[in-house]
């Protein structure tokens, strides 16, 4: 794989992109062990958080056989990473149901995959899962911007529509972890990113909500205010994709030591989430610091990441919260999912909460995805 490298803060400028979000620029057949299913991978037009055009790729999978007016559940995925080495759908295989890296029969990565996609493809959904801008396309990956990400999402719907896939206009979401987040912020885009679509739901499984996390520093996000605590490559992943949404506003030389540069500038497209916390980890160790210890303009930062968040504003269609609990859990804080429902029912939201209490992180989707499909079904 090529590595690309950034100019000017590593975001650089991405080739121009034209065309209204959701214009599918281009499909290709793949196969699918999914009984009774049909996949395309495609790529298409989407929008970040700032309205700055980008491409992005993905899979539709729809039932074979003909059909019209078929809802549309669109998949946000979970952290892989920051550039093509955390793409799904160039992964083997990619149309099946969801593999998590830390399963013994794990051959890759990174997670990928759609839970339940048998099950919701014999219900007669038209799934669609992006890869999310960056992951695949050009450019480094707006990592847990998930106002970006929630969008990259529908605009996936959009396309699909384009499909001899017989997409209607009802439009269901599920995510899980950073798509969490996504799937959250699916519930509160501005009208003409839905367009004609009808947004009758969404499940944010485990979700990563950005301001939550930043309000609430424990786990992940320790080192940005204990410079002792290796800073977790979740957290380094949300600094650099914050920046990549911003790169004439901030500098990750601010935010990171020299050697924290160097790290990302070498690593971003070639190691995905797990190898890159690897890699953090050992060099800070070896070499120090990471991060800068309190920026002087950390307010800027702030600023932006509470830009590009969910739980900005009422939804505008119900929302399902899976809980992972077990252990208080293990990736994402339970005090950050419930924060997320706190925040949201502040606003006057419908927020429905469901806790799985013997789930960890990665065990969850499994677990409740079938409460989830059964949940849109029932918005139908």
């Amino acid at each position: 794989m090529q590595r690309r490298r950034f100019i000017a803060g590593f975001g650089g400028v991405a080739a121009a992109v034209t065309g209204k979000p959701g214009t599918l620029l281009s499909q290709e057949p793949l196969d699918t062990g999914i009984t009774g299913a049909r996949a395309w991978r495609i790529r298409y037009v989407t929008r970040d958080v700032n309205d700055v055009a980008h491409e992005a790729s993905g899979l539709v999978i729809a039932p074979a056989g003909p059909g019209e007016n078929r809802p549309i559940m669109t998949w946000c995925h979970g952290t892989t990473g920051l550039g093509d080495a955390g793409c799904p759908s160039a992964q083997p295989d990619p149309a099946r149901e969801l593999i998590t890296y830390f399963e013994p029969r794990a051959t890759q990565q990174i997670d990928y995959g759609v839970p339940g996609l048998q099950g919701f493809i014999d219900d007669g959904w038209v799934v669609c899962a992006t890869d999310y801008q960056g992951l695949g396309t050009p450019g480094m990956h707006q990592y847990v911007v998930n106002r970006t990400n929630g969008r990259d999402g529908v605009f996936a719907a959009h396309a699909a529509r384009s499909l001899e896939a017989g997409a209607g206009t009802n439009l269901g979401c599920a995510g899980w972890s950073q798509g969490g987040g996504a799937a959250a912020t699916v519930a509160e885009l501005d009208a003409e990113d839905y367009g004609d679509l009808k947004l009758i739901g969404t499940v944010a499984m485990s979700p990563g909500v950005s301001k939550i996390a930043l309000e609430n520093p424990s786990g992940v996000t320790a080192a940005l205010t204990d410079p002792a605590v290796p800073p977790d490559s979740h957290l380094v992943m949300m600094l650099a994709g914050i920046q990549a949404a911003n790169p004439s506003a901030l500098n990750l030389s601010e935010a990171f030591t020299p050697l924290g540069v160097e790290i990302i500038e070498t690593a971003w497209n070639t190691q995905p989430v797990h190898h890159l916390n690897d890699t953090v980890a050992r060099l800070f160790r070896l070499k120090g610091p990471v991060l800068n210890p309190a920026p002087p303009n950390f307010d800027e930062w702030k600023a932006a990441i509470i830009a590009g968040s969910a739980a900005a504003r009422k939804p505008v269609a119900p929302v399902l919260v899976c809980i992972d609990s077990f252990d208080g859990g293990t990736v994402v804080p339970v005090s950050w999912q419930t924060g997320y429902v706190d925040a949201v029912r502040a606003f006057g939201g419908t927020v429905e909460t469901r806790d799985y209490p013997r789930d960890d992180h990665f065990s969850l989707p499994q677990s409740c995805v079938a409460d989830a499909r059964n949940w849109l079904n029932a918005l139908l």
